[in-house]
């Protein structure tokens, strides 16, 4: 499987030091289009942070099983998966992390007209948004450099969180130039 992006401290003027016993996560995220070719954004307002559908996979949980239960519980939608793009890395030195997601492209089969979103979710604001993949692109790069920490996470929230922005961009970035 194709590496679309490898994420690492560099990209934002950060020195890596090296992994020590880094934890490590598998996650599932990716493009979901509506019938109006508009893609689902996950908006957390306390955060001021704009991120694609998706999550971490659970232990034994196959990937598009993943993914598919992140759009029930984000988007409120049932999907149709059309292509795997590949993966992206998130190598965060800093926090001894990695993790590595498989990206989907899929479609709405169902709108069901509710999230499920978690009590984080809740408490950091978040809504879900429909937009065209330009407008995606460009609030979730304006929103790179403008992040609030959560009071959910540790002193590493936003240097997390840029990881999130940063690598979603990508993949719309990845998608847009290649299909």
């Amino acid at each position: 499987m194709i590496c679309i992006r490898k994420i690492t401290d560099e990209d934002f003027g950060l020195e890596s030091i090296p992994f020590v016993n880094p934890r490590c996560r598998l996650g599932a995220r990716g493009i979901v289009f509506n019938n109006e070719n508009k893609i689902a954004i996950l908006h957390k307002n306390l955060k001021n942070e704009y991120k694609l559908i998706g999550g971490g996979i659970d232990e034994d949980e196959d990937p598009t099983i993943a993914f598919k239960r992140e759009c029930l519980e984000e988007a409120g939608c049932k999907v149709e998966i059309d292509d795997c793009l590949g993966t992206v890395e998130e190598l965060k030195t800093l926090d001894d992390f990695k993790q590595t997601s498989y990206i989907y492209i899929a479609h709405v089969l169902e709108d069901l007209g509710h999230t499920d979103f978690t009590e984080q979710e809740k408490g950091e604001g978040s809504e879900l948004l429909w937009l065209n993949i330009d407008d995606a692109m460009n609030v979730i790069k304006d929103s790179e450099d403008k992040l609030i920490a959560s009071k959910f996470d540790s002193d590493k929230s936003v240097y997390h969180t840029k990881f999130i922005v940063r690598r979603d961009y990508e993949i719309l970035k990845y998608y847009k130039n290649h299909s």
